[in-house]
């Protein structure tokens, strides 16, 4: 059993040697034993390629907004491994990881004797987040999907209602190749009888989720079709204005602190989620407090302003459908400035291609860098891409230091790629004396 939070963390990081462990039969085992906490809460289920964490966001200051206790569980952590569990935003204790993993720790031990094998990191986790919840502690958990949907842990629960943000091709060895299939897997997430609202979804995979709804029973509401987004402008302050609709509400003039279309999409599958789940359980929303949870919704590493002079930004565009849309803020809201991006990503991602997307903008000076992470892609690795409009540098700390020295104050400086990355940085920015 665990006494400190280090040796509670390093059993629990320790698990990774174990890899990815697809399926729910481990997770169904140890939940039967713990007599099912997952069937004490309410939920909402987040599933998507990306936009998952900023959906999370607002639909948690909108809940909280509007009187909730909201819990939430998100990966990966940002800044502390606590942060994956939270209430209202601030993350569980160190004394409460310590008790929750003191709880699942006999149940992988017996489950490491099955046949079943014992538990991943992921699922450890995920039990710890269920048994905390099953206690009480929030009016409603948000739970954002690991990876995929129908094989990932969290997908043991019946929602309230389910969103999928996007749908793009990401962790291809796992989901699979193509666009549809891809969407199998996420629409894994769909319960019968559940409504499950839709972002901007590429047709051939909406035609999957909507085929897996209506097997099971379960009513579809669409970005573009049953919910719209119009009116939109980026705002001089920095974020964005537009006005939502839908067959229930129409709010104007809502303001998000976050920069980027996508990032409106994401606020509005959000909006569509949070009426449909007041309907299902009788929440009754204000409309001037739901507002003020969107203004105020903040998400590390999401094209989060981190500097003014110079302007640097942290964007985690981890893969290749988020630098499509990081490619296209730039064009938008930077098109007039000298851009230099620093990128450091992980080796299992489509590397050409998004350095294919970031050389075609003119105004792109790129740095190519690694970090400290055991799947991050190295020095050699990266060599390869060097070349017109493309610069290697061995370390990111070299990388933001010659860059601040060679800029124009007018320039802009954008740190993207891994969220792995983005925490490095991130926390290195943010320790007195650093930045």
């Amino acid at each position: 059993m665990f006494e400190t939070f280090e040796e509670t963390l390093n059993w629990i990081h320790g698990r990774k040697v174990f890899g990815m462990k697809p399926g729910l039969k481990r997770m169904e085992w140890m939940l039967e034993r713990l007599d099912f906490p997952n069937k004490k809460i309410k939920a909402i289920h987040v599933a998507g390629t990306n936009g998952k964490g900023s959906t999370v966001t607002f639909l948690r200051n909108m809940l909280q907004a509007n009187g909730q206790v909201v819990g939430t569980y998100t990966s990966p952590y940002i800044e502390l491994f606590n942060e994956r569990i939270s209430v209202n935003g601030e993350p569980i204790s160190d004394k409460q990881i310590i008790r929750l993993a003191n709880i699942v720790y006999p149940l992988a031990c017996e489950l490491e004797e099955t046949e079943l094998d014992g538990p991943s990191e992921f699922e450890i986790i995920t039990m710890m987040m269920f048994v905390y919840f099953g206690e009480g502690h929030a009016d409603v958990v948000i739970i954002e999907v690991g990876l995929g949907g129908l094989l990932d842990s969290t997908n043991v629960i019946t929602p309230i209602v389910s969103a999928i943000t996007t749908i793009g091709l990401d962790h291809m060895k796992i989901l699979g190749e193509t666009v549809p299939e891809i969407a199998f897997q996420k629409a894994g997430i769909i319960k019968p009888g559940v409504p499950v609202v839709t972002g901007k979804i590429p047709k051939e995979a909406l035609e999957v989720i909507e085929a897996h709804a209506n097997e099971k029973g379960s009513k579809v509401y669409f970005f573009g079709k049953d919910f719209t987004a119009t009116k939109w402008q980026t705002l001089p302050t920095w974020g964005e204005q537009f006005t939502f609709e839908d067959e229930a509400i129409y709010l104007n003039q809502l303001q998000i602190g976050m920069l980027g279309k996508h990032q409106i999409e994401n606020a509005t599958v959000a909006i569509e989620t949070l009426r449909i789940y007041s309907e299902k359980t009788g929440l009754v929303l204000n409309h001037e407090d739901t507002r003020r949870g969107l203004k105020q919704s903040f998400w590390p590493g999401r094209m989060e302003k981190v500097n003014d002079k110079p302007l640097m930004i942290l964007d985690g565009a981890h893969n290749e459908p988020a630098i499509r849309r990081l490619v296209e803020t730039i064009k938008l809201d930077f098109n007039q400035q000298e851009v230099y991006l620093i990128f450091a990503v992980l080796q299992d991602k489509a590397i050409g291609n998004m350095v294919s997307l970031l050389t075609e903008l003119p105004n792109i000076h790129l740095i190519l860098t690694s970090f400290d992470f055991p799947r991050a892609a190295t020095i050699d690795e990266l060599k390869g891409y060097a070349g017109l409009g493309v610069t290697i540098k061995e370390h990111w700390q070299e990388a933001l230091r010659d860059t601040v020295n060679e800029m124009d104050e007018s320039d802009v400086i954008l740190i993207t790629g891994s969220l792995y990355f983005i925490s490095e940085v991130r926390q290195f920015l943010t320790k007195p004396n650093n930045g």
